[in-house]
């Protein structure tokens, strides 16, 4: 079974997927109405709120690739593309961050520092991906040597500062991040 195969498997159920990414954004919203003004950070509010995070996180960064991947690499017309497999995962990880960040700050959210690293990994990976697949040429005919160490130090910064919140130790004292150098 190919991933295509699985988008199109999940495309034939779409009622239970549609639920399946419609119900977090409303528990979060109804999470920010149960527990007291302020609260939200204080468990067992923090652990619900993490819980959602990584519910709508981890398949709206992966729709998120797919999507990027489909628009970019393979060139396939987002057109013809099923709205509830390709964006309802998207949009359903942001409301639900907009949800949970309203009422509770992210540093208070458990594992939010990791997931956040990993966004940031993966968000790199792809542009660093990307940029390698479109420039192919244009370093040869006519990008500057400067452009390219400009866009390679920008992106180990990045690179550098998702690297540590990912794997900093549970058990570490939470400290700055990296700068990002400037340019």
């Amino acid at each position: 079974m190919t991933i295509r195969d699985l988008l199109n498997l999940a495309g034939q159920y779409p009622l239970p997927l549609a639920g399946a990414f419609v119900a977090p954004p409303l528990v979060a919203w109804l999470l920010g109405l149960m527990h007291p003004r302020g609260q939200g950070g204080l468990a067992p509010w923090n652990y619900f709120s993490a819980v959602l995070v990584y519910l709508t996180c981890v398949p709206g960064m992966f729709a998120a690739v797919i999507t990027g991947y489909s628009l970019f690499f393979s060139r396939e017309n987002l057109l013809d593309a099923n709205v509830i497999v390709y964006a309802l995962p998207i949009l359903s990880m942001v409301a639900t961050l907009i949800f949970i960040g309203r009422d509770v700050p992210f540093a208070e959210v458990p594992g939010f520092d990791r997931l956040s690293g990993l966004m940031t990994m993966v968000g790199c990976s792809f542009a660093i991906a990307l940029t390698i697949q479109k420039t192919n040429i244009f370093l040869l005919f006519g990008g500057s040597i400067g452009t390219l160490f400009i866009l390679a130090a920008g992106v180990f910064a990045l690179l550098k500062w998702g690297t540590f919140m990912l794997f900093r130790r549970g058990d570490e004292p939470k400290r700055e991040p990296p700068p990002i150098p400037r340019v």
